[in-house]
């Protein structure tokens, strides 16, 4: 089996920062295309390769090929079981790990599809994985789906949605020397910044998985000059709610919480929305994923691309080397017991029996 630390330093050394994936999509598709009995196809910059053994089930492992900015000349650098370098746990180990696996294991027992993705780290819209739903939708049919997010080798199941809603809050402008004579729009935002400050999150369980839902101000933007009384405030808000509720109940209660802090004049708008994904594991092969691996499962708190998924009625988990808590961090690594972790509990499931 190849080095997976060796073969993520590989690929960390290639950048490629959302948008400029181009370098490393040639390198992947190069190494799909020489396994035999592989059909390979490029939709833009995502690649998928898929098989076609005629099984009576098929798997999709998905990751995205891209990285934040950072620095992308330093590379990659091996210390001892580490690998430390900008997209070393979010996600080129993951990608390692699904590489390896296409051409080690050639004629698994299941059907796999394999994704390699663009343009994960941007709006939603620029997806690669979006479009490839777009593009080409047959190319991603499947039973179930397992994305290679970083997870420390536990499964992260389904995942919370989110959404952002623009709040702005009405006064009236005035001399800051008669204040009496104006509305303070800022001053208004006090009461509703104190209820989000104490507000009562819940914690619901699903499928055994405890989900911890979350609404915050992100953003605040208001003020004239130094001797005007300003008239308008603006916040940026965050909900994350977990998938017992849609995304319509979801906006309702964030707007019973607001309402008592606004007033005819004001707005409440939601500006961005990607909804939540139930966590799936009742599907067999993410079942047996689970108990062959003797893996931990806990609830994903972040949103991740299991809800495009999702959302097409496929089960989907995610599951990867690497913390998460490290991506996009000046110091990100990933270790090499995590890389094997993963590959040898995915190795289990492709060739387990039917």
């Amino acid at each position: 089996m190849t080095d997976l630390l060796a073969l993520t330093a590989e690929l960390v050394s290639v950048p490629s920062v959302s948008h400029d994936e181009a370098a490393i999509v040639a390198l992947i598709e190069a190494r799909l295309r020489a396994v035999p009995g592989l059909n390979v196809d490029r939709v833009g910059d995502n690649l998928v390769a898929r098989t076609d053994l005629g099984r009576p089930q098929r798997l999709i492992l998905a990751g995205h090929t891209d990285t934040v900015p950072g620095d992308t000349a330093a590379g990659a650098r091996i210390d001892g079981d580490t690998c430390i370098g900008l997209g070393s746990a979010d996600m080129k180990g993951g990608l390692a790990v699904m590489l390896e696996l296409a051409t080690s294991v050639p004629e698994p027992s299941v059907d796999v599809t394999w994704v390699f993705y663009a343009r994960e780290e941007v709006a939603s819209e620029l997806n690669g994985l979006a479009e490839i739903f777009s593009e080409a939708p047959h190319l991603l049919e499947g039973d179930a789906a397992i994305l290679g997010e970083p997870t420390g080798a536990a499964i992260e199941a389904g995942c919370q949605g989110t959404m952002r809603f623009r709040v702005s809050l009405s006064g009236v402008r005035a001399h800051s020397a008669r204040p009496w004579m104006g509305v303070n729009a800022i001053h208004r935002a006090g009461g509703l910044l104190s209820a989000i400050d104490s507000y009562q999150h819940r914690e619901p369980e699903i499928d055994g998985c405890t989900f911890r839902e979350a609404l915050q101000v992100v953003r605040i933007d208001g003020g004239i000059a130094g001797n005007v009384v300003p008239d308008r405030v603006d916040l940026l808000i965050n909900h994350r709610y977990a998938p017992d509720r849609s995304g319509g109940e979801a906006e309702a209660h964030v707007r019973e919480v607001l309402a008592p802090f606004t007033d005819d004049g004001d707005e409440v708008a939601l500006v961005d929305h990607a909804p939540a994904a139930a966590p799936g594991l009742g599907h067999r092969l993410l079942l047996n994923l689970v108990a062959d691996g003797g893996l931990d499962v806990r609830a994903k708190l972040g949103w991740t691309d299991v809800a495009f998924f999702a959302a097409r009625g496929m089960p989907a988990v995610n599951f990867g080397p690497g913390e998460s808590t490290l991506a996009h961090t000046a110091d990100e690594r990933i270790e090499r017991w995590s890389l094997v972790a993963c590959y040898d509990a995915l190795a289990r499931l492709l060739t387990a029996d039917a």
